[in-house]
Order: structure tokens, then sequence, then C-alpha cells
């Protein structure tokens, strides 16, 4: 295999005419020059540089390693110049992975603070569930997910930032019993029918962690993994909810909504990175920019 810089050193003897020129160009001795020539010889075979009066020439070969040297220059002065683009988040790419109750109050505006800051990075932007998206950052297939995990909660090889705290609401029909309060205890609920408004996972998880620590476990008269549509089974009459406050941005006309204490439930959201990407500049400006929109 053709050592790379000696070619270097072969273009720089062809072009400056002479073993001399090159060695006063590049800040080498003659002789150094002379032994990094034959060192390129031995391994390409052949002759490369010819005498001509007190300078030297190429042979054939040598002009066609010179001429690829040329290319290999290019290429590599290409190369470090991507790299540094790529060091500097002026360029890349970045794979988002979140969920749908944070992407139009969080996701959004963040991302059209990134796109000003670092307008050369692409953006791979897939929705997912709040408990999936883990192992996609953990082997490499997502630079960031939005996730829901409790506070404290450490993973391997991954950073937690958070981002907010979205607490639950209980959503009751209209001429509820409870409709007059402001705020209801959750341990009075413990009698209720209950409509399901989270799929299995963390969500779930802290909405029956809530229950539990009222003392009581809820009777889920019927399911469903969609706040919209648990909203709806609300209204009809068919039992009380809890849905977190970011999945109440559209409200059913047929329902009412309330705080909830002792406890209320709270589901953290969190952004995922690995802690081995933590010092791209465009990954920095991301957690930036949600950090700036969770704010709001």
């Amino acid at each position: 295999m053709l050592d790379v810089r000696r070619l270097k050193v072969l273009r720089a003897v062809v072009t400056s005419g002479s073993v001399t020129a090159a060695a006063a160009n590049l800040g080498y001795t003659p002789s150094a020059i002379s032994q990094q020539v034959a060192a390129l010889e031995k391994q390409a075979g052949v002759a490369l540089l010819e005498r001509v009066g007190r300078g030297v020439r190429p042979t054939a070969a040598g002009q066609l390693l010179t001429e690829h040297a040329a290319v290999i220059g290019r290429q590599v002065a290409a190369a470090e110049t991507a790299l540094a683009d790529l060091r500097e988040g002026r360029t890349g790419r970045l794979a988002i992975r979140y969920f749908t109750t944070v992407g139009s109050s969080v996701v959004a505006p963040a991302l059209a603070r990134l796109r000003e800051e670092f307008p050369g990075v692409r953006i791979d932007l897939r929705m997912t569930d709040p408990d999936d998206p883990l192992p996609e950052v953990t082997q490499g297939h997502a630079d960031l997910a939005i996730v829901v995990r409790p506070h404290g909660r450490m993973h391997d090889g991954l950073h937690l930032v958070h981002l907010l705290d979205d607490a639950y609401r209980v959503v009751l029909p209209k001429r509820h019993r409870f409709e007059s309060k402001r705020v209801i205890d959750l341990g009075d609920l413990a009698d209720e029918s209950w409509v399901g408004s989270e799929l299995p996972g963390t969500c779930l998880d802290t909405v029956l962690d809530a229950c539990a620590a009222a003392g009581f476990s809820p009777d889920f008269a019927v399911e469903s993994g969609d706040y919209a549509t648990a909203q709806g089974f609300v209204a009809a009459g068919l039992g009380v909810s809890l849905v977190p406050d970011m999945g109440l941005v559209s409200r059913h006309p047929g329902v009412v909504v309330r705080k909830v204490r002792n406890p209320e439930p709270v589901r953290a959201i969190h952004a995922a990175v690995r802690e081995t990407s933590l010092g791209q500049p465009a990954l920095q400006g991301l957690l930036r920019a949600l950090k700036a929109a969770a704010a709001h």
C-alpha cells in the first residue's frame, strides 16, 4: 500500500523541480526527501524520478502517482473541511423521536429555533410512544428522544435532561357530583367507574401509582390509549379519567376538567441523549431549544 505522506513528498519534488527546492518548501532536509522518495519507489516497485541536469523530472510512473497525489490532496482537504463543519455543527443530521402531546407545544418551536441556529443540520423527526425510544438512542439509531421517566431514574450510557412536569387533571362528565369543586381529592374518586387514557407503560404507571397512594385501584370500565377518545367516553357518562394537562389542548364540550390532589399525579418529561454525544454543538443547541420551549 502506498504511503500518502510519501505521495505528498513526491508531488512536492515534481512540482518544484528538484529535491533541494522540495526540501526547502516542506521544511525537511534534502536527505530526508530523498529517503522518502526512495521508500516510495520501493513500495511502487519502479523508478519515479530521473535526473535532468541539476534537477529531476518524473518518470511515467512518477507522473501517474503525482497526478493521483493531487487528487488525494484535494480529497483530504475536503474531508478535513467537512469534518470541521460537522464538528462545529454547521452540517450533519439529528435523528429525533417524540410523542404526540409534546409535538406542537415543545418540539415544533424548538426545531424552529434550532433551524435558525444550525441551518445546515438535517432533521430526521419521527413520532413514537413515550416508552419506546430509549433503545433507539442507546443503539445509536436516534440522537435524542423525548421520554417520560421518573425523576432520578438512571440509565447506563444515557443522559436525561428534565424538560417539564406535566400534571394530570381529572376529567368528569358534565353535571357530575364533583363539578362544582375546583380541586378534587384523588381518593374521592375511588368508587367511580374509570376510563383509561393511557397505554401500558410509564404514563399508566404514573396514574396507577398515584391511585395506590390514595388508597385504591381504579376500576376501569373502558380502556383507551388516546386522550381525545377518553374524553369522548367520559362525556358519554362511562366514567371519569385522568389526562395530562398537555393532552387537554382540545377539550370535549361534554366534559369538565379539574385539578386533583393528595396526590397530584405528574409525569416527568425528559430529553434522553447518549452521554458520548453531549459534546455535539447541534445537539447542545437542540437541548437548549427544547428547554426554552418547555419553559413557555
